[in-house]
């Protein structure tokens, strides 16, 4: 039976390095899979998942608009399907994939981020710690040396930043992982 899975992590981890692997390790024995990234990711340009380590490729892109029951509800001969950014879907479209997992015995792997700059958690990922079947940890660590489970912020200047969007793209600069410890250390209040 398939399954939904969520492989969530701190920034800098290697998400997208793993789920182009498993793309490669699919494609490797001539089965079909799907990728999709979110649309609001356009660090490398639209619909590209592409990790530090220098690999690359082009997916589909979804947005708050997409439908994935629709989407994929009639697909046949597929494998499976791959979504980096996974925090950014939105909790019904969670649900989707759940579904589609489970009625029509399709694998669903997402990866992304538990959590925002601020230690709260992304919509999307909230409901893929409830609904899916398979949750794993991609371990990173902090500057310290302890395991980072925390995002921060850093603005241009390279200063921490506290508050605002919960979501500002900018590069791998933008974000840093850090251990709870480090995370509070710099922390308002």
């Amino acid at each position: 039976m398939a399954k939904l899975f969520f492989r969530y992590s701190a920034m800098n981890a290697g998400k997208s390095t793993a789920l182009l692997q498993i793309a490669y390790n699919y494609e490797e024995q001539g089965q079909r899979v799907l990728l999709f990234t979110a649309a609001i990711d356009d660090r490398r340009g639209s619909g590209c998942i592409a990790s530090r380590l220098g690999l690359e490729r082009q997916a589909s892109v979804f947005d708050d608009k997409t439908d994935f029951l629709t989407l994929l509800g009639e697909e046949t001969a597929l494998a499976c399907v791959l979504i980096d950014e996974a925090q950014f879907l939105s909790p019904d479209q969670a649900r989707q994939l759940h579904q589609l997992s489970n009625v029509h015995n399709l694998p669903i792997i997402c990866f992304g981020l538990r959590s925002d700059f601020q230690g709260n958690a992304f919509p999307g990922s909230a409901q893929l710690l409830t609904l899916a079947e398979d949750i794993e940890e991609i371990k990173t660590i902090c500057a310290c040396g302890r395991k980072a489970t925390m995002n921060i912020r850093i603005d241009d200047s390279g200063q921490r930043v506290h508050a605002g969007d919960q979501v500002v793209i900018g590069g791998n600069n933008r974000y840093q992982q850090a251990c709870a410890r480090c995370f509070y250390r710099d922390a308002p209040g």
